[in-house]
Order: structure tokens, then sequence, then C-alpha cells
């Protein structure tokens, strides 16, 4: 399986070598804003479909389980590891931004998936969804005790934790994307069957090419944000290579422990190994502002994310179909 034959992953490659070679190539922000969307809503559907097909069963009960114990034990680890070479505030950060997981990785390793005739259950989505906040909500708990600690006082830590949760709470429940992706998760199983095949051609015989258009946008943008990583430590270099698969192996193992399905087992792996350069970073920025952006979103986006999808993907899922198949 070469996902260099992927037409969706050659454009991301077209993309970050337009950007490379500073070409005026460029996607409009307001088209960009609305490819995220519909890959959102398409997705959501998808998954909602599929869950009105096969109900509630042991396979999607322990799938969600094992991706909520993730997204609490990633940037728990992530911050253990970082707190060693960085400033709180910053290791706080990037373990949100790693323990938080990329929308787009998920949905070109569904689709790699369905491009090589392999089965994934449609629930993988509602844990993409259930993995988003907890890592942010932990990283702001962190940082409030960097802050209590620098302030010498319990009390000044017991306000700042109080208020920023409350607001990343709601930051997180409400952001758009995640509303859509539930809202269309819920639709996908009301509306079932007959919803399936009304929406076929928007949220089926697009989807490809929508993703294709979507990923040479992020090519772009790759390119434009691989300078914030100059002359940064080569730790962070190698936490942005490194951290991706080892989070992949811990869900690897816990999959195999759990007893999942190959395809869910490989895109457990994808979500656990993925990072967020969309809506982690931007509730931190406004939660941490001690920390610095061109580090977790640098990283994030500069380093991993072509990481994963032009090498992560297709060596995460056939170590899930070695192991779990």
């Amino acid at each position: 399986m070469n996902s260099f034959l992927d037409p969706a992953i050659l454009f991301f490659v077209l993309g970050i070598f337009a950007g490379v070679l500073r070409s005026n190539l460029e996607i409009p922000a307001p088209i960009s804003r609305f490819l995220s969307l519909y890959l959102l809503m398409a997705l959501g559907l998808k998954g909602g479909f599929a869950l009105a097909a096969s109900g509630l069963t042991r396979e999607v009960a322990i799938s969600l389980a094992c991706a909520l114990a993730l997204a609490v034990a990633v940037p728990a680890l992530g911050y253990a590891l970082l707190r060693r070479f960085l400033s709180g505030f910053d290791a706080a950060a990037i373990a949100a931004t790693y323990g938080s997981v990329s929308a787009v990785t998920f949905i070109t390793a569904a689709q790699y998936l369905d491009s090589n005739g392999l089965t994934y259950g449609g629930h993988m989505a509602a844990a993409m969804a259930l993995m988003e906040s907890p890592a942010i909500i932990i990283a702001v708990v962190l940082a409030n005790v960097v802050r209590g600690r620098a302030s010498g006082t319990g009390l000044a830590a017991d306000r700042a934790v109080r208020a920023p949760i409350a607001r990343v709470l709601h930051e997180s429940f409400t952001d758009g994307g995640q509303l859509l992706l539930l809202g269309a998760i819920v639709i996908g199983i009301l509306t079932g069957a007959a919803g399936q095949a009304a929406m076929q051609p928007f949220s089926g015989d697009l989807f490809k090419g929508m993703l294709a258009f979507f990923l040479l946008d992020m090519g772009l943008l790759t390119a434009r944000n691989m300078g914030a990583l100059k002359g940064r430590s080569p730790w962070l270099i190698a936490y942005a290579i490194g951290a991706p698969l080892v989070h992949a192996a811990l869900a690897l193992a816990l999959a195999a422990a759990a007893g999942l399905s190959p395809g869910n087992g490989a895109l457990l792996m994808v979500l656990a190994a993925s990072a967020s350069y969309i809506a982690a970073p931007a509730v931190v920025r406004q939660a941490i502002p001690e920390a610095n952006p061109s580090l977790y979103f640098g990283m994030s986006l500069g380093l991993t994310f072509p990481f994963n999808v032009l090498i992560g993907i297709p060596l995460y899922v056939s170590a899930a179909f070695y192991v779990l198949g």
C-alpha cells in the first residue's frame, strides 16, 4: 500500500512544493474554512450513518473508552517529559497540542483505509470528538499550577483555575467545527439509511475531491510554517517526530489489550499520534498566553502533520493490521 499514489496525498506534496518555491498559489481563507467545515460535516454524517446501522455495540463502547483513556494519558506523559527541558507554560501548551487531535489527519487516514478497501467503524468519528478537549483542560490546570507556584499563594492558584476552566469548557463544546461534527453525527444517526442515500452525492461522491483540495491548502500552510522551527532545540524536533510514534505504539498496545478490530485500532493509533493545529492552539493561545505559539504551532503543523500524512498513516495502518489482524 503506497500512500504516495493517492491523489489527495500528492496534492499535499504539491502544496508543500509550491510553498517552498514561494509560488503565488493560494487558497482564499473563506474557501479553506468552507472545505474544513465540509470535511467535518461529511465525516460526522458517515459516522452517524454507520452508528445507525450498527447500534451501540461492545466494540463501540470499548473504542470510545480507549479514546478517552488516551486523551488523558498522552498529555500527562507529554508534560512530564517536556517539563524537563522547557518552562511549565511551554510544556503544558505542547502537551495540550499533542494530546488533542487533528481532524484532517484522521480524515486522511479514513480515506486511506477506504481507498485500500479496509474496514473500520464509523463510531471512530465520535472517538475523535471525544479526544478533542481533555488535553486542553489538563494543560490549563497544569499551567494554573505553575502560576500558583510562581505567585506563592494557593488562593491565587485556585482563582486562576476556576475562571479559565469555565471558559475552556465553553469554547471546547461550542467551537464551530466541534459542534458541526457532533451535530452531523446525531443527524446521521437519526436519518439512517434514508439520509445516507439522500446525502450520498454531497457527503460521499464529492469527499475525495474536497479532501484533495484541502490538503493542497494544508501543504501550502505547512511550507509557510516550517520556518518557525529554525534554531529550535533538537529535542523539540525529536519530540515532534518521536512523540507520534510513541503515542501510536501506546494506542496499539491498548487496542490489542481491548481486542479492537484492525481498522478501528489503526484509527485509534492515528488519533493518538496526531497533534492539533487548529482547535488546541486557538484555545491555548488565550488560556496560556505565557507559552510561545511558534513552538506548539510550528511543531504540530511544520513537522508532525506532514510526517503523519506522508509516513505515519501507512505505517500505523500496516502495524495495526499486522498486530491486530
